[in-house]
This record gives C-alpha cells, structure tokens and sequence, in this order.
C-alpha cells in the first residue's frame, strides 16, 4: 500500500472521527437519556409501570414550562432569576381573582402580572444596562415583598374546586399538565424554528453587538424574550395553583431547576446554541432520575448530591465535546 492510499484513509479515518463527534455533541443528552430509560426499564418494574411514567410526566411539566421561557432567555446569553416569584405573584392575583370575581378574569389578571413583570426585567437589562444577575435577583426580591405585603404572607382559600382539573385533571390518561406543557414547548420551537424573532433570538446569543450592527433590534428582542418568559412562568403558576387549590405566596423554588434543565438539555449559558428538544430532555432526564433515587431508596440526604453530578456530568461531558470540535475545526 502506498502512502497516498494511507493518507486518505487517515484523513477518512479523521473525517469519521469528526462526524461522529458532531453526532454525539448535538445527540449526546437525547442517548443518555434513552440509555437511562433502558437501565431503569430493566431494574426497576415500578419504574416501568404506566401510572408511575405518567406521573413522572406530570410532577415534572410544571418545571419543563418554567424551562421553556428560560430557553428563549438563556439563547439570548442571559437568564432570569425572577420566574419562581413571577409565578407565585401570577397565582396569588389568580386566586384573589378566582374568588372575588372569575376564573376566566382571574387567568386574565394573572397573565398580565406575569407580562409586566418579564417587561420589567427586559427594560432593566436592555435600556438601564442592569447586569442580568442583579436585575432579576433584585425583581425576585421586590415581586416577593409585594406579595408578603398584599396578602400579609397568608395563603389564598377558597378557590373553586373545578379549577384543580388544570393542576390534576386527565383527558384519558394524559395529564392535563402535560398536555399544557407539550403545548408550550410546541409554540416555544415555533417560535424559534419558523418566525423572524425566534433567528433574532439565536443571533443576539452569537455576538450581540455583530447583531445591532445587522440591524437586529437587540434591545427589542431582550424586552420581547423576557416578557415571554414571565408569561411561561405565569403559566407554570396557574397550573400549580391547580394542584394544590390554594393561592401561596411563597416564591417556588423554579429558576435554578429550569436553567438546570436547559443548561443539560445543551444550551450553554453563553446563549446562540439550544433546542427545545434539548430543554424538554433535560427537563425529563432530571425528573427521571429524581423518580428513580426515590423508587430505589435513596436517602433524601443523598439525592441532591446525586442530581447535582447528573447535572454536572451533562454538561461537563457536552461542553468537552464543543471545546474539541473548536479546536479540530
């Protein structure tokens, strides 16, 4: 054989390499995940049953539409601290609607809550030039107070009992949850894959200043992504208000789980890369293996040990791969 001939299986040999490297960066979470599935299939019949998988589905929908907003924030390089908050001030104005007037004004109201506060959060950051981090912290914070102060830090009763069908109803089998869920995540990627802003989205990510220069209008697209994920978080509000009927003025525990979902779904925190499917993966993958520490015993102590080197091992693994396909490319 002839050292031509070797050349070019090297540099077919490399090119192989490469691809399949690419492969793996890009399908790396939704194969891990399969291959999760597979061993808790195998090892676990309760894991397995129908009524537990659909469970799982529905304890985790509420953090998969928090993920969703914080997707379309987290593309455009930033993230949003306040959406735990957003939620619990949407619900509190949902239940005090609820009860005063109607469920159909009480949606209303609570939508708009949530719209005001996301165009807050982009007015700080895109106009004043607040950094991210302590716009949102500091919104988390002002929406929490305002709530203490509305309510006297006392929960919300009285709400119609028809209205937990949103929280804990099914059509069939499928929760309710899920349905609105796969609903948001269903016009999260119509947004991104077929409309002029969701390409805004991604290239503010890249090089925000390259953007405003291709006259991207930059600041609109900031103010725009976080009112979007104020009204995701409102929603993931109101269908919490369904399963536990009761107005709670307790800022939930959303923001570092959902950018935890997007960040192992492959969105890194520098923003211009991400999918929804990877967010939706993510979500699950958390929420699976949370399911199965409990299935199996595990020590509460233990388990948020165990999801952090999940968390860590996601993405540790996703980000070698990118720094390795930089470097050879």
């Amino acid at each position: 054989m002839n050292y031509g001939s070797m050349s070019q299986m090297s540099r077919a040999s490399r090119a192989s390499r490469r691809k399949l490297a690419e492969v793996f960066s890009r399908f790396g979470i939704f194969v891990v995940f399969a291959g999760l599935l597979v061993v808790l299939f195998f090892f676990s019949p309760t894991f397995r049953e129908p009524a537990n998988l659909w469970n799982v589905l529905q304890q985790n929908s509420i953090i998969g539409i928090v993920a969703c907003g914080m997707l379309l924030i987290m593309l455009t390089g930033v993230f949003d601290l306040s959406v735990g908050a957003v939620g619990a001030a949407s619900a509190v104005a949902a239940a005090v609607t609820f009860v005063n007037v109607s469920v159909p004004a009480g949606i209303v109201a609570a939508l708009v809550v949530g719209l005001l506060v996301g165009i807050l959060n982009g007015v700080l950051i895109a106009k004043i030039g607040i950094n991210p981090f302590v716009a949102t912290l500091g919104t988390q914070a002002v929406v929490q107070g305002l709530i203490f102060v509305a309510t006297d830090a006392k929960p919300i009763y009285g709400l119609p009992t028809e209205y937990t069908v949103v929280g804990l109803g099914r059509i069939g089998v499928v929760p309710v949850a899920t349905i609105i869920f796969a609903a948001v995540a269903t016009v999260t990627w119509i947004i991104l894959r077929f409309t002029r802003y969701g390409h805004y989205v991604y290239a503010v990510g890249g090089n925000k200043e390259a953007s405003r220069l291709a006259g991207v209008p930059v600041d609109r697209v900031l103010i725009t992504t976080y009112a979007i994920g104020g009204v995701f978080a409102t929603i993931a509000g109101l269908v919490l208000l369904g399963q536990v009927n009761i107005g709670q003025p307790t800022a939930a525990p959303w923001p570092l789980p959902a950018i935890a979902a997007v960040v192992v779904g492959g969105t890194p925190l520098t923003g211009g890369v991400g999918t929804v499917q990877g967010a939706v993966i993510g979500t699950l993958l958390l929420g699976v293996v949370a399911n199965a520490l409990n299935l199996f015993g595990v020590s509460p102590y233990w388990q948020p040990a165990v999801s952090g080197t999940v968390i860590l091992a996601a993405v540790g693994i996703d980000s070698l791969q990118r720094l390795r396909h930089g470097v050879r490319s």
